[in-house]
């Protein structure tokens, strides 16, 4: 069973070019980490909103992910972006009951 979420968060009006130029970055290394099965930004529909979709092997390889040393100043550059914080949905299989 896969560790997948969706991320949604706002990014600043003036860093938005900022924004992006770091997750297509992201978006392209993410892929090659050990344990990651998707991962891939998208915009919203409302103005300024921004989503990430990312699903790893387990929870684990989620946390690797946010330690390697490549991805580092990325993380620290597309949160320097954001306007607030982001909020975190847990996605789970059709035959994984989700625990509340």
């Amino acid at each position: 069973m896969a560790y997948t979420f969706l991320s949604r968060f706002r990014i600043k009006d003036n860093k938005q070019d900022e924004f992006i130029d770091l997750a297509q970055k992201m978006q392209k290394q993410a892929p090659d980490e050990p344990g990651t099965l998707h991962f891939q930004f998208f915009r919203l529909g409302e103005p300024g909103m921004f989503a990430v979709l990312e699903s790893f092997v387990d929870e684990a390889a989620d946390k690797a992910h946010m330690e390697y040393p490549q991805n580092k100043p990325l993380i620290d550059g597309m949160i320097g972006c954001m306007d607030g914080s982001y909020e975190r949905e847990m996605l789970f299989d059709l035959d994984r009951q989700p625990e509340y």
